[in-house]
């Protein structure tokens, strides 16, 4: 074979597709249009926030309008369909590879706006819209387990030329209330004597500073047989904000396992898990210790999560997908002791303790405003009345029953 021939067969040829793009990020929102006319929407609602638990909230609602904006005219179209999906897409699901395993998709809502053909004119084409999303569905989430987003999706289809389609993508989001006071609670350690005493705000946000207070007795103990005090001396404290996702991922028709009598699949799904640390900080100091005999440690922690590591809000959806929170405490005590009459002459004994104390966090969104859509009032402007005037009338009843009655047009003819 000649050399240039060995060369050419050794080489390697880049072949190029056209129309073809692979590993391309497709974004959640985006439209098909067309030449002759283009579609977008108009959101007029607030932020929907759900306001409340999933057992009390009213939901939250999204109205807006759809702006077909035609080119040329006549713009003939044969149908003009809206519709409003929840999405869960399942990131280890039951199924790898399986499409139907990772994607479920519900439709809350449809419109149909336009069923007959027809043919519009050169102008921009408002539709509104208006959908109640109810309190007990999830908030949006985006986690290491699961993705909960709402679709919107619209699609005209011409008669001529090619679809024009409008994918949207609904950001919903829930805000508990914030009690005004914080949540308080004494934790016991045997068999010491030490008792700790906690203020903390029991919800929080993704984003903020938080304080928890701390208070911790019975670190003295005085042995009065031989004439010594014990303590236990606090000589680190460490925080940490635990996330834990919980979901059941379901198995699509073709993965199900089949049940042995009937042959039919059985709803049947595999639960998945994931935990992670959303911040964390340590201490060395900064507390107040009084060893006197009826001492005690005070201290005021700073604590937040880290934004960088995108927390999930807490959520409890039907489908059996959960996330919760919890804060963790632990605190490294030391036992020293000393004589009654030398309680400075301080011996380390060289027994250590860690005391380690779990409070249940919830992860909120902030509420705004705080008003759900059911609770807002139309506007009141200061020279306007509650209620429209009343007319007094100034004429005896006599007078207007005695009264001739007016002659109308007919009564003229005659």
């Amino acid at each position: 074979m000649p050399e240039s021939a060995k060369e050419k067969e050794g080489s390697h040829h880049r072949l190029s597709f056209p129309g073809l793009h692979l590993g391309g990020h497709k974004s959640k929102d985006h439209s098909h249009q067309h030449p002759h006319a283009s579609l977008d929407w108009k959101i007029e609602s607030p932020p929907a926030v759900m306001h409340g638990d999933a057992e009390n909230s009213t939901g939250a609602l999204v109205s807006g309008q759809l702006l077909l904006a035609v080119k040329e005219a006549p713009f003939e179209v044969e149908s003009f369909k809206a519709r409003l999906d929840i999405h869960v897409i399942r990131k280890r699901p039951y199924k790898d590879h399986c499409n139907d395993c990772s994607n479920q998709k519900t439709e809350l809502k449809s419109w149909e706006l336009i069923s007959e053909p027809a043919a519009l004119s050169k102008n921009v084409h408002n539709y509104p819209f208006s959908v109640l999303l109810e309190g007990h569905l999830p908030a949006s989430t985006d986690n290491s387990v699961v993705t909960v987003r709402y679709d919107f999706t619209a699609e005209v289809k011409p008669k001529c030329g090619p679809t024009l389609k409008l994918l949207k993508t609904i950001d919903v989001r829930r805000a508990l209330p914030v009690p005004e006071t914080p949540h308080h609670s004494v934790r016991i350690f045997p068999p010491t004597n030490i008792t700790a005493s906690v203020h903390y705000p029991n919800v929080i946000h993704p984003i903020g500073n938080n304080k928890l207070e701390l208070r911790l007795e019975g670190i003295i103990k005085s042995n009065p047989d031989v004439k010594t005090i014990e303590y236990w001396k606090l000589k680190r404290l460490s925080w940490k904000i635990e996330e834990h996702l919980n979901t059941v991922v379901p198995a699509c028709k073709k993965h199900s396992p089949k049940d042995a009598e009937t042959g039919e699949p059985t709803k049947k799904g595999l639960k998945r898990t994931e935990a992670r640390t959303i911040g964390s900080g340590d201490l060395g100091s900064g507390w107040k210790a009084d060893y006197s005999p009826n001492g005690n440690v005070e201290m005021e922690i700073e604590y937040q999560i880290n934004p960088a590591l995108k927390a999930a809000c807490d959520m409890k959806s039907n489908d059996g997908t959960e996330v919760t929170h919890q804060l963790v405490i632990e605190m490294v005590v030391a036992q020293e002791y000393a004589p009654v009459n030398q309680p400075k002459h301080v011996t380390p004994t060289g027994v250590a303790r860690i005391l380690r104390m779990h409070f249940g966090t919830v992860v909120t969104e902030r509420g705004g405003l705080g008003v759900s859509w059911d609770n807002e009032a139309p506007p009141i402007y200061q020279d306007v009345p509650p209620s429209p005037p009343s007319y007094h009338c100034e004429i005896p009843y006599a007078e207007v029953e005695g009264l001739s009655p007016l002659m109308g047009p007919t009564d003229r003819a005659h």
